[in-house]
């Protein structure tokens, strides 16, 4: 869906007409460059390819830089590609801010990457209750249990709940309201959270 590329800057709360505080996150969208115009015909599909954030030209691949030269972008922290766009309104170069795409009171969906807890055990992983700590079970407290069957299959099954690391995976937080635009600062302020740290790239699209 059509959408833009931002920054979760972190969360505050804001007052509405009425006095009812509400929890919002701050996100900085855009303004996002246009880089590419997909088409069915030399493509095989319409999209339209977005890029935010500066970066460092000596940290950007030769391959990238000529890709952005032609639109003008020295570089980029994020490029991504959305759907649902009008296509003949957008060339190459072409600057999309949120005042064109968003206003206040729409539903949108933000993806973004969650939050890494490095290598964690069944009981913060999963919810384990752990096993019992008395008749000298001092230290399986925190442990899975059983993970095999007996002499069949005498095996594991996939998908068997234990430890693993935890987080660092695509999120996506769906009807989230916008409550706030400031254009002049190029925020956006949704109700509730979204997925990633401060500082972490979202993408913000427009709710189906």
């Amino acid at each position: 869906m059509r959408g833009l590329l931002g920054k979760k800057l972190g969360m505050t709360n804001v007052f509405d007409d009425v006095g009812n505080s509400i929890s919002v996150t701050v996100i900085e969208a855009g303004p996002c460059s246009v880089t590419a115009v997909k088409t069915k015909e030399s493509d095989g599909y319409e999209a339209l390819q977005l890029a935010f954030g500066e970066k460092p030209e000596r940290l950007t691949s030769k391959a990238l830089k000529g890709h952005l030269l032609k639109s003008g972008v020295k570089g980029a922290r994020l490029i991504r590609e959305f759907i649902g766009f009008d296509l003949s309104s957008y060339k190459l170069g072409d600057v999309i801010s949120i005042d064109k795409l968003f206003a206040v009171g729409d539903r949108v969906s933000i993806s973004g990457t969650s939050k890494g807890h490095g290598f964690q055990g069944v009981v913060k992983r999963h919810h384990f209750g752990g096993g019992p700590i008395t008749h000298g079970q001092s230290d399986r407290t925190r442990a899975p249990g059983s993970v095999g069957s007996s002499s069949y299959p005498s095996r594991s099954f996939k998908g068997l709940r234990m430890a693993g690391r935890m987080g660092g995976k695509r999120a996506t937080t769906k009807n989230l309201r916008v409550v706030r635009l400031i254009p002049d600062s190029n925020l956006i302020l949704v109700e509730g959270s979204v997925p990633g740290p401060t500082n972490g790239y979202v993408e913000i699209c427009r709710a189906k």
